[in-house]
């Protein structure tokens, strides 16, 4: 089973994945998909508030926010990390639980990255917002940081998040039943 949409004028087969007895969701993977990847970076900086840094948390985010922070002019972006690296000056941490992920999570911020947010204005950019608790993460590590989030982007809202007013984003990803029906 597959949901097809068009995502930034780009049309696309999203497989229907298994997340419980009743839950089934879209899977909208980036990943090597180089031509939606641009696409939707260049529809995302149309709708863009004027920012300082751009946020994502490891790992679907980063082709998405390398590719703005490129088209943009960025010479940086930040990065939340699900584990701390020993490059790292030293971490923030906060905790996460996604729907695509079955354990809890932790994200990390190297405390060198969290000293350039301080003041500054943070846009936190994800692929897709769906129950909203990444995205809670990593408000919880600009506002750690000392940052001003100025905005939350992702190319799609999945579920309750197509109803949230504090989000930008692209196209709407229903939820579907087990046999593919969106859920109403």
């Amino acid at each position: 089973m597959v949901y097809h949409m068009t995502v930034a004028g780009l049309e696309r087969d999203l497989p229907i994945c298994k997340v419980s007895d009743d839950l089934y969701i879209g899977a909208f993977v980036i990943f090597g998909d180089q031509e939606l990847t641009v696409a939707a970076a260049r529809e995302l900086l149309k709708k863009a508030p004027e920012y300082d840094y751009l946020i994502t948390a490891e790992a679907k985010g980063i082709p998405l926010i390398h590719e703005m922070a490129r088209q943009h002019g960025d010479k940086k972006y930040m990065l939340a990390r699900k584990g701390a690296k020993l490059y790292m000056t030293g971490v923030f941490e906060s905790t996460v639980h996604s729907i695509t992920t079955a354990k809890e999570q932790h994200l990390y911020l190297d405390t060198a990255d969290a000293a350039l947010m301080k003041g500054k204005r943070i846009l936190i950019v994800d692929d897709v917002i769906s129950t909203g608790e990444s995205l809670t993460a990593l408000e919880a590590l600009v506002e750690k940081a000392g940052g001003k989030i100025i905005g939350r982007m992702a190319i799609l809202a999945e579920g309750d998040a197509q109803d949230r007013g504090d989000i930008i984003y692209l196209e709407k990803l229903p939820l579907f039943n087990a046999d593919g029906t969106v859920k109403g």
